[in-house]
């Protein structure tokens, strides 16, 4: 529950603005790259001219762990979840709610579409609580407990981009949390109903024996995985389009830039 009694910003909405709601969940790694950019910015107006509502989540940990080291702060995994104690958590939100987001919304502004960059703490737009690992103390890493929709409808009705860091507000403590961008893209979009949720990689698709995959039961994607046929970071994608799928989206892909002009790449059509 949140910390204040204040009724959350509602508004009624358009039929067609929240109807056709496609989240784009992108990783760090290629926000260095002004190809990339551009081609998000194209495939962002490819949605609109298509009577599309897009939403960006973006995350950013090879940045973080840059700026880390520059600061002569270790970084830490368990099980492949990052440890964010109060020093690093600063790094993580002036770097992705600061840096990389703001990145991401000079370009689109560059190239006339209208975009807001904000967090999960805006609004109080993700509430968390502290995540718990059996292995170990994770530090100011958050469990997503609720998606307010209220000031993404708000930008959505206005035709604004909303761009979202995953720094998340915690409902108890009241501080800022790092969350992994797969599990707030997923959130967000099991809680507005959004028709697509688009994994952008940096290749087309599932590839299965060289070839893309145009459709993947959950049960067919542990398979691979256990087999080896989907490794390395094409596992923890696929997993989070299944649970996306589980959580009531319409539709998860795993594609890259081109495949969303296109409508390519690898859905995940049966949670199995």
């Amino acid at each position: 529950m949140k910390p204040s009694e204040s009724e959350p910003l509602t508004v009624d909405p358009a039929p067609d603005t929240l109807r056709y709601v496609v989240i784009l969940k992108i990783g760090g790694s290629e926000l260095d790259d002004e190809a990339f950019l551009f081609g998000l910015v194209q495939a962002v107006k490819s949605l609109q001219r298509d009577g599309k509502s897009p939403i960006v989540v973006h995350g950013g940990g090879k940045t973080i762990a840059d700026y880390q080291k520059r600061l002569g702060l270790e970084t830490r995994f368990i099980e492949g979840l990052r440890v964010t104690d109060n020093e690093s958590l600063d790094v993580a939100e002036m770097v992705l709610s600061g840096l990389l987001n703001k990145r991401i919304v000079r370009r689109f502004v560059n190239e006339n579409v209208r975009a807001i960059g904000i967090s999960g703490v805006d609004d109080g737009t993700v509430y968390v609580e502290k995540m718990w690992h059996p292995l170990g103390d994770l530090g100011r890493v958050g469990e997503i407990q609720e998606v307010d929709t209220g000031l993404l409808t708000v930008l959505l009705e206005a035709g604004i981009v909303p761009v979202i860091s995953p720094i998340s507000f915690g409902a108890f403590d009241g501080l800022s949390y790092n969350v992994n961008a797969d599990y707030v893209a997923t959130a967000i979009a099991a809680t507005l109903g959004a028709i697509k949720l688009i994994f952008i990689s940096n290749v087309p698709g599932v590839l299965i024996a060289g070839r893309v995959v145009r459709g993947i039961t959950a049960d067919q994607c542990e398979e691979w995985i256990a087999e080896g046929s989907i490794s390395g970071g094409m596992v923890p994608k696929v997993r989070s389009a299944v649970e996306a799928v589980r959580r009531g989206v319409m539709q998860a892909v795993i594609t890259n830039l081109a495949g969303v002009q296109e409508d390519g790449g690898t859905g995940i059509i049966s949670a199995g």
